[in-house]
């Protein structure tokens, strides 16, 4: 038996404490690393000054209310304390594929479907996509929406 891994039975202790760690304090499901800067600019009002340190994360479930919550000194904000809808999040009205540029996934899809759009290049260029990128500070992620358009073209392509 291999003891080193800290464990009888070959698993890495570690990695599970680790694993536990990065799971949404509501729901338990293992959220997404994000950064502090873009934690900052979304989180509403008076929210901003329990923000601290870093190790936050983004909870990706659709179904729970929380949008961020922070590894190390518990803090979590839900999504009435952020700024932004979140596309992914049940009920997120408008449902932006480009945060920086405030076009929404239904803009794509119309993109695709009546103009003919196929690709993000083409999408940008109708809709004006991706033109004033900060995504670091706009996109609940904080990276480029490019993913994100890219699945709105899709469910544009099989709608027609």
């Amino acid at each position: 038996m291999d003891f080193d891994n800290g464990c009888c039975c070959g698993c890495n202790t570690a990695d599970k404490e680790l694993a536990k760690v990065n799971k949404c304090p509501v729901c338990g499901n293992e959220g997404i690393s994000v950064s502090k800067i873009t934690v900052e600019h979304l989180v509403a009002g008076d929210y901003r000054k329990t923000i601290e340190g870093d190790g936050y994360r983004i909870c990706m479930n659709e179904d729970c209310n929380v949008v961020y919550y922070n590894t190390n000194s518990g803090v979590k904000f839900s999504k009435d304390q952020v700024s932004v809808p979140v596309w992914f999040k049940k009920d997120a009205n408008p449902k932006y594929a480009c945060y920086c540029s405030k076009v929404t996934e239904e803009q794509v899809i119309e993109a695709v479907v009546k103009h003919g759009a196929k690709t993000v290049q083409e999408v940008n260029a109708i809709t004006g996509a991706m033109k004033n990128s900060n995504c670091k500070e706009n996109n609940p992620l904080g990276v480029c929406c490019h993913k994100i358009i890219q699945e709105a073209i899709d469910k544009g392509l099989n709608m027609k």
